[in-house]
């Protein structure tokens, strides 16, 4: 079989973007160009890759396959690319980072800057996953460091602790939970929330947990970052959850009321995984160890707890 590494990009920006389209456009192609592309492969494997309708373009199971193999081509290369960076004057090449909201919010921007200024000609690829999506993007190839929390299975892959983070409710000041000795996510659900926007990881993590009890969260305003978020619930829109350490660093700006969660899985473990550590290429390793060494301890070396 012919296999083309401008193929394996092309499908896997389909895959993601659900539409050939904008598949293309990641891809630097026309529509026509990608389109016939994608026949020639199907031709070629005698197989075909993927429905399509006006709406949407689904995978079949041999789509998933293709797609699972060309992200682990693609992963190859672009790690054999990194690991011959280490034979020239510097590091460069690309890290692809996933992460969840709370690591995106407040974990990974001082490792981001003090790494980038390190290493300049490096880029690194961030988006933000949930989580169950994150493991299974490092397992299919399509990032190289995920950053986690929960209980979500990591079969498949290696993770190691980071840090754990306490999940806060924060009202305007004198709300009737502000009350209770202790507060329940199910308690809160009788209040309007102020959130981020759709699409945030965090949104859907709460909106489970809330069908898990089969209720629902009433929205009321939603916003573009936690320091909105804060200063929304101030102004009294509404309550909210946010990380401990979200609080910590913006408590002082607003005035605004705030209660730990009572609930076992509001203190969250985060752990930083990739398919296997050893086999991350030199300035993915690099970057791993700097987000971890940065997180696990203290000047005076005892542990973080967020």
């Amino acid at each position: 079989m012919y296999f083309d590494i401008t193929d394996f990009r092309l499908f896997v920006n389909v895959a993601d973007t659900s539409s050939l389209t904008r598949g293309a456009e990641r891809t630097f192609l026309s529509v026509p160009a990608a389109s016939n592309r994608i026949k020639n492969i199907e031709e070629r494997l005698q197989l075909r890759l993927l429905d399509r309708s006006p709406q949407r373009i689904v995978l079949t199971e041999a789509g998933r396959a293709y797609l699972n193999g060309a992200r682990q081509v693609l992963s190859r290369l672009d790690q054999l690319g990194s690991e011959l960076q280490q034979f020239t004057s510097g590091l460069s090449g690309q890290v692809r980072v996933q992460a969840n909201t709370t690591a995106v919010t407040e974990y990974l921007p001082p490792i981001l800057s003090r790494f980038l200024k390190a290493f300049p000609d490096v880029q690194v690829g961030m988006r933000e996953k949930t989580s169950a999506e994150i493991v299974r993007n490092i397992r299919d190839g399509g990032a190289d460091i995920g950053v986690i929390s929960g209980s979500v299975p990591t079969d498949g892959i290696e993770s190691v602790p980071f840090v754990s983070s306490q999940l806060m409710l924060i009202t305007p000041p004198e709300h009737p939970l502000l009350q209770r000795q202790y507060v329940y996510f199910k308690d809160t659900l009788e209040f309007p929330f102020v959130s981020l926007m759709d699409g945030a990881a965090s949104n859907e993590f709460y909106a489970r947990a809330a069908a898990a009890i089969q209720k629902t969260m009433i929205i009321r305003v939603q916003v573009a970052g936690t320091d909105a978020i804060i200063r929304m619930v101030e102004a009294g829109a509404g309550i909210a959850l946010v990380p401990k350490a979200s609080l910590t660093r913006l408590a002082s700006l607003a005035a605004i009321g705030a209660r730990s969660l009572s609930d076992a899985w509001s203190i969250r473990e985060f752990r930083v995984c990739a398919r296997r550590f050893d086999e991350l290429s030199p300035i993915a390793r690099t970057f791993a160890t700097l987000l971890l060494d940065g997180y696990r301890q203290q000047p005076n070396g005892a542990p973080l707890d967020y």
